[in-house]
This record gives structure tokens, C-alpha cells and sequence, in this order.
């Protein structure tokens, strides 16, 4: 099916390209990532089961290859989600783009989630940004389903306490996050 990937991997870009710039907050590391990830995804064509998800499979090469850039004591991660040329708001639905205090609100909410740790953050990005299922999110990471589960729970909670929410008014879940 490599024909599959060579159709399917430029539909995949603009994910990827999101994730990556989530993942290092920072335009230029995000474009070395993705092509890291797209390079990897052709040398490894093979290992792609047809009839799974590509973007899944992609999502957890891109992640693979951003966690042993982590590893990397000389690789510090300071700048900003957005770029330091954009001001963030061609990304927003028209209505957040136009209400400066629902903009407001949104680079806020940004905030909190760049201020989670490394795990929390990268499970919430998927779950919370790129709609994916718990279980999709734990096959992308490597990890049990439940410890998305908890990663999650603790992002909301702590994001949930930041905005003043009580136990009772966190960040809800999802509906239906259990399904593949």
C-alpha cells in the first residue's frame, strides 16, 4: 500500500504540522519535525498496517522523534505556541478573532495548557485539540489507556484550578472517548 502513503501523507501535513508546532512552540522546530516524520513514514513505509489509521501512526512517529529531541539536554523549549510574527488570530473562528475578550480568554486558556508538564500537555493536545479517542491517543503515545485517562484528568483538573473551577465545575470530558 505504499501508494496509499504517497496519496494520504500530504492530507495528513496541516495535523501534523499543528502537532508539531504544539509539541515545540516554535515555527522552525515544528517544519523539522514534521519532515523528520515524513522521512521516517517513507523509510518505514512497510511497517504501516493497512486498514489502521495513518494519521495515528504518523502522530506517533511524530511523537517518537519529539521525545528523543527532548532527550537532548542542549534543546531548550521557551518560545511561545504561536509564532513570534503572528499574533495568533488567524487560527481562531471568526467570532474569537473579532471579541477581544473571548480572545482573550482563549490566549489564556493557550497559557495554561503550554504550562502543563511535557505528559499532560502532549495528552491533552491530542485528546482535547486533535479529537482523538483515549485509545487512539494511547496507541500514538505508547501508553495504557488509563494513563491517558489520569494524564488528562490531572491537565483538566489543573487547568480547572487555574480558572477558579471547583471539583464540581472542572473541565468536562468527552462523551464517547473510550471508542477507536
Amino acid at each position: 500500500m505504499p501508494d496509499d502513503l504517497h496519496h494520504q501523507l500530504p492530507l495528513c501535513l496541516p495535523r501534523l504540522w499543528r502537532f508539531a508546532l504544539r509539541l515545540t512552540r516554535d515555527p522552525h522546530d515544528a517544519q523539522d519535525l514534521v519532515q523528520r516524520c515524513c522521512v521516517r513514514a517513507l523509510e518505514r513505509r512497510a511497517q504501516w498496517q493497512p486498514g489502521t489509521s495513518m494519521l495515528s501512526w504518523l502522530f506517533a512517529i511524530e511523537h517518537s522523534i519529539w521525545m528523543n529531541e527532548l532527550r537532548r539536554p542542549q534543546r531548550l523549549r521557551t518560545e511561545s505556541l504561536e509564532s513570534p510574527e503572528s499574533n495568533g488570530v488567524e487560527d481562531l473562528p471568526d467570532t474569537l478573532a473579532r471579541d477581544p475578550l473571548q480572545h482573550a480568554h482563549y490566549r489564556q486558556v493557550v497559557a495554561s495548557v503550554e504550562s502543563l508538564p511535557e505528559a499532560q500537555r502532549t495528552v491533552m493536545l491530542l485528546v482535547a485539540v486533535e479529537g482523538f479517542s483515549y485509545r487512539e491517543a494511547a496507541e500514538v503515545l505508547g501508553i495504557p489507556i488509563g494513563t491517558v485517562m489520569s494524564r488528562l484528568a490531572r491537565a483538566r483538573s489543573t487547568i480547572g484550578q487555574q480558572f477558579g473551577l471547583g471539583p464540581q465545575r472542572q473541565l468536562a470530558p468527552k462523551e464517547n472517548q473510550h471508542g477507536g
